[in-house]
């Protein structure tokens, strides 16, 4: 039901998973931003952040819309600025995300893709330097590393085509990624919230919630 929504959230909505306690947090405005997956021969590619918010943690390539740009629009920009490639991305759900003492969500639009053209690349945005290129991707140092991670089961005796490949290393992610990623590379569309608090020098999810659309 709409009116079981955390706040911020809408639409015709089925509940997938929710937890933790306590109040949401507060906000008085959204901020909007964009993050995006390519998919590709039973890998996904993440990419490691070097500095800035999330630093130290996986997670997909994106950045805020700037003025005058669609969120699909800065979803490419974006890529292209930190992974090097070009991706034909759709639209896969959309992320409501706080960070306690902000004041402001962060609005996250979530895009994937299941192919592209480039090669995957740690993009230097304000120095030039000699690049090579080892297993399919073009190494360089700046905010985001990117790297492929396995979306093959390890116990589903299935053979990976690159057994080098790691899991999906959600243990240096976003406490709730756990939750919507694998939604996403389903193709199942979602939406959902997660509040979160500073402790030290981490983020502890508090609260969560995620849904998927409801078919008319």
């Amino acid at each position: 039901m709409t009116s079981a929504l955390p706040p911020g959230l809408e639409g015709n909505l089925v509940e997938y998973v929710r937890g933790g306690e306590g109040d949401w947090l507060p906000f008085d405005q959204k901020r909007l931003y964009t993050n995006a997956f390519v998919i590709q021969d039973d890998k996904i590619l993440l990419g490691w952040k070097k500095r800035g918010f999330g630093v130290n943690k996986y997670n997909g390539f994106g950045g805020k819309v700037e003025l005058g740009e669609t969120p699909a629009e800065a979803a490419m920009r974006e890529l292209k600025e930190e992974a090097g490639i070009v991706a034909p991305l759709e639209h896969a759900g959309s992320l409501l995300f706080m960070t306690k003492g902000a004041g402001w969500a962060f609005q996250i639009e979530m895009f994937s893709a299941r192919s592209y053209s480039g090669i995957p690349t740690e993009q230097v945005l304000f120095y030039m330097c000699d690049c090579v290129v080892t297993d399919g991707l073009r190494h360089r140092t700046d905010e985001m590393r990117p790297e492929w991670f396995s979306l093959v089961p390890p116990a589903s005796g299935l053979s990976d085509t690159n057994e080098s490949v790691m899991q999906i290393p959600y243990e240096k992610m976003w406490d709730d990624d756990v939750y919507w990623l694998p939604l996403l590379v389903q193709g199942q569309k979602f939406v959902g919230r997660a509040d979160f608090v500073m402790e030290g020098d981490e983020f502890r999810m508090t609260r969560h919630w995620f849904g998927t659309i409801k078919d008319h």
